[in-house]
């Protein structure tokens, strides 16, 4: 798509809607384990999550505790009367042809979330937090004669989602996506949802539209879905706002409609128009009484809240010493920064202050560490190297025992076998050689053979050293002490 349209001609506008599936042991309405993934289909089912005629709802206790601890966590006012509702319309993922959700009534509302684009904080309005049920999986096939057909899996339907409808005031894509990780973000934190994107408990459907600069008429609203990761809504949004402000150019029409992202062409596709609103005709859910939140529930659940993001950070920076930026990357999400402090609680190595401890833990974790889970697809919990197992490494490290070279190969044999660091040092031969007389043998070794580099440090070139040292290291596979080593080949020179 050409990318020559006046982008200052009109202002980007646009709303998140974001449902979470609840990390609850049970489904939302009924008894069975909200555990499915993986599982055969239709195997977490029972009567009243298949819809049956004549099955009663009950609520799921912990499920309004994990939306109530999202609102608080967002700044939102609890409701003190809320209720759930008949919604109804005829998909055919939908069992008992309505969803029990809530309308006019939410958990949660008037609330905001901080983000930051380019050093700038922005304040983002949240509209509500409410809660209702997911709906079963549709699964498209296509038979050997090229008939299309659909199955079902009812084992989704009647898990509890969460939904966080935002204000409309993001103004670019890359907000949308700091927007949607910090909420993420969020959910980790205080434990209320997996939120993986790639397994569906955590999606986010967006609504984008357009209006000339100066003005509040907005134009046709079009809302993306399909969007399964933080990238695939930032490329999706950046596309639709360049597709509709290229039709305006060209004079095309805009029309409301329901638009899916699709991530191979790189492109939003047409899916349904939506020029007139759906009539879901709410109405209050008969089978289930109004729910009265009372203060001391709030406050209960408010005393359960977890740290949130930006508070560890800041602690962090306080209490450990650590530069803002560290601290930042370390708190994006709740697993490294638990491996953090788990490896600070150790004490390894000893012999450093804490704050000299910390900046070393977090040097790794950042680098080789992420390295390692980036290239491997690896999730943190499913590392191999444990905390305990992290510190000796430091500790050899930082007694010598190794030197930066050699501690990255043992970290990565760590990583891939569980093996503990001595385990490895001792069948790779990898410890730091420091003995004076085996290294002197190799350094003389090193003169012999780069003679002109010899000449070039005589004349005054301090990179002929560095050249001298790194073939030093070389032949000792990294294993040198790099500092009794150039002490050494200054040693030699300075006698010739």
């Amino acid at each position: 798509m050409a990318t020559t349209v006046n982008a200052l001609k009109y202002e980007t506008v646009i709303g998140l809607e974001v449902h979470a599936q609840l990390y609850t042991k049970s489904k939302m309405f009924c008894s069975c384990s909200s555990d499915y993934a993986n599982t055969p289909p239709n195997t977490h089912v029972c009567p009243v999550c298949l819809g049956m005629p004549g099955t009663l709802p009950v609520i799921n206790k912990r499920a309004v505790e994990y939306t109530m601890m999202t609102a608080l966590a967002l700044n939102c006012t609890i409701n003190e009367y809320t209720k759930f509702d008949r919604k109804n319309y005829p998909y055919p993922d939908l069992m008992k042809g309505y969803q029990i959700s809530q309308f006019d009534a939410p958990i949660g509302k008037n609330g905001k979330m901080t983000i930051e684009v380019d050093g700038q904080k922005k304040e983002v309005g949240i509209t509500r937090v409410h809660l209702e049920e997911d709906v079963a999986k549709l699964i498209h096939r296509v038979s050997f004669d090229g008939k299309a057909y659909s199955l079902m899996d009812v084992n989704r339907s009647g898990i509890p989602l969460m939904e966080v409808v935002g204000e409309p005031d993001l103004r670019s894509p890359e907000e949308a996506r700091q927007y949607l990780m910090k909420l993420h973000t969020i959910l980790q934190y205080i434990g209320v949802s997996l939120a993986n994107m790639e397994e569906g408990s955590f999606r986010c459907d967006a609504n984008i539209s357009i209006r000339p600069e100066g003005s509040d008429k907005l134009l046709a609203k079009v809302e993306v879905k399909n969007m399964n990761s933080f990238r695939a809504v930032f490329r999706a949004l950046e596309y639709e706002a360049l597709r509709q402000r290229k039709a305006m150019e060209d004079g095309v029409r805009l029309v409301q409609e329901t638009r899916g992202w699709v991530e191979e062409e790189g492109k939003t596709v047409s899916q349904r128009s939506k020029e007139f609103a759906h009539d879901y005709r709410y109405f209050p859910e008969p089978d289930l009484p109004p729910l009265y939140i009372s203060r001391k529930w709030v406050e209960d659940i408010s005393a359960r809240l977890a740290e949130l993001p930006e508070v560890r950070r800041d602690r962090f920076v306080s209490e450990y010493g650590l530069p803002f930026y560290d601290a930042n990357l370390l708190t994006s999400t709740k697993a490294m920064a638990d491996y953090f402090e788990a490896c600070l609680k150790i004490g390894k190595p000893a012999d450093l202050e804490l704050s000299n401890r910390a900046k070393m833990v977090s040097n790794w974790l950042l680098g080789e560490f992420n390295r390692l889970l980036n290239s491997t697809n690896t999730e943190i919990h499913q590392a191999k190297v444990t905390p305990e197992r992290f510190c000796e490494l430091l500790e050899l490290i930082n007694k010598g025992s190794l030197t930066g070279p050699s501690a990255k190969q043992v970290y990565e044999e760590m990583f891939n076998t569980g093996k503990s660091a001595a385990e490895v040092v001792q069948q790779k031969g990898l410890s730091q050689i420091s003995d004076s007389g085996e290294l002197e043998k190799l350094a003389e070794q090193v003169i012999s053979a780069n003679p002109q580099a010899a000449t070039d440090y005589h004349a005054g070139k301090e990179t002929a050293m560095k050249f001298l040292v790194g073939q030093l290291m070389r032949i000792t596979r990294g294993r040198a002490n790099p500092q009794i080593a150039t002490e050494l080949l200054k040693n030699k020179l300075g006698e010739k």
